[in-house]
């Protein structure tokens, strides 16, 4: 685990991102951070992390699952407290770089 007390906002934001792109969907093999699925992510002052997200459907089976990796993934960098929200609005479209992915 690093010592995450020193790094700014944004130092940390980066660093959750960076943590968000380990987290796989299974489904589609792709991370949660280049589907899309994360809309924002807020750092507070005490690094409590609050992040909105959506998945590819309100009946996905597997948001427990991503909900559960997203936490331990940003356990391993010091994110103690952490919240998730899963919105549809808007509803989820692939990012234009995945549609090229898929479209290969």
């Amino acid at each position: 685990m690093i010592d995450i007390s020193s790094f700014s906002r944004d130092q940390l934001k980066e660093k959750i991102i960076e943590q968000l792109q380990t987290v796989i969907d299974p489904h589609i093999g792709i991370d949660i951070w280049t589907l899309g699925f994360i809309y924002n992510i807020d750092v507070k002052e005490d690094n409590a992390v609050h992040i909105l997200m959506t998945l590819t459907t309100p009946m996905c089976p597997l948001e427990s699952t991503l909900k559960q990796d997203i936490s331990d993934a940003l356990a391993e960098i010091g994110i103690t407290t952490l919240t998730m929200q899963t919105t549809f609005d808007p509803p989820w479209q692939p990012p234009q770089k995945v549609r090229e992915m898929f479209a290969r």
